[in-house]
């Protein structure tokens, strides 16, 4: 059964970003999500800015349009922090960390070319949840991370929920305890030996 949410709606800026020269024919568009047509309730967004799976190339023309976002009228430099995400040329993720986003990213590039050919980025309204973002993306995606293993959980056992913001309301699975048995004062058996 669809959702009854109102989807919003995509405002594109009239100029592209950036053409593909390669055979794939990609082009990066900028723009934001307005509002639906018919009014609304209208969410409180969790981000201010993000991309997702845009080829490395375009890395530098989204950091200006998005520091320029960023910057507005105020004519301050922002420097862009975040969630981000490296992947490889499948769009399997391989590296997900926070913080200076588009630095990041281009550190993450520098050390492997070869296998990096995507990236992800998500500006996030509120600093306080970019941890618990991070933490979400790295548990979702732990098996096929393999440049950070900070907290990839690479086996069944859930993560510590004290990685989350404090006031959050957690479920955990544990194992359960097995009793010891109690060592017995039993006779011990006769010998059969002559």
């Amino acid at each position: 059964m669809p959702s009854k949410k109102r989807r919003g709606r995509k405002i594109l800026t009239p100029a592209h970003l950036w053409n593909s020269r390669s055979a794939f024919g990609f082009r990066v568009l900028s723009g934001h999500i307005g509002r639906a047509q018919r009014g609304g309730r209208v969410a409180q967004s969790l981000f201010i800015a993000l991309g997702e799976k845009l080829p490395y190339d375009t890395l530098d023309d989204v950091k200006k349009r998005t520091i320029h976002l960023l910057s507005g009228a105020r004519g301050r430099r922002v420097s862009p922090q975040g969630v981000y995400m490296a992947h490889d040329s499948m769009g399997c993720p391989r590296y997900i960390g926070r913080g200076k986003v588009f630095s990041r990213l281009k550190a993450r590039r520098k050390n492997n070319p070869r296998e990096l050919t995507y990236y992800s980025f998500y500006i996030v309204k509120d600093k306080q949840h970019e941890r618990e973002i991070e933490t979400l993306l790295i548990r979702a995606a732990s098996f096929l991370i393999e440049f950070n293993d900070r907290k990839v959980q690479r086996s069944i056992e859930p993560g510590s929920v004290l990685d989350y913001e404090v006031g959050t309301t957690f479920f955990e699975r544990k194992a359960q305890r097995t009793r010891k048995k109690s060592r017995s004062t039993r006779p011990e058996a006769p010998s059969s030996r002559r």
